[in-house]
């Protein structure tokens, strides 16, 4: 992994949910699961990411600072979870 950032992900009946934009080095692999499985053995299960996607970039600043507000989710991991019905 080159680089990671973590975002919120709107969910319909929770809220948010933990998603994680990463950019891999050159030359580099991996899949969503192994990404997923590395970090359920290292974080608490509220604190790992339950979208995960790869990106090329991630928006950075004119300090470098990686701009969250910029990262946008892939329309895969905007899925509307089940609305609670009355």
């Amino acid at each position: 992994m080159r680089e990671a950032a973590v975002i919120g992900i709107p969910h319909a009946a929770l809220g948010e949910e933990v998603g994680a934009a990463i950019a891999l080095k050159p030359g580099a692999c991996a899949t969503e699961s192994e990404v997923e499985n590395l970090v359920k053995a290292n974080l608490a299960a509220y604190k790992y990411p339950r979208h995960v996607w790869f990106v090329d970039e991630l928006p950075k600043g004119a300090t470098g600072k990686i701009l969250k507000r910029a990262i946008e989710p892939p329309a895969s991991v905007l899925v509307a979870a089940p609305t609670r019905s009355s």
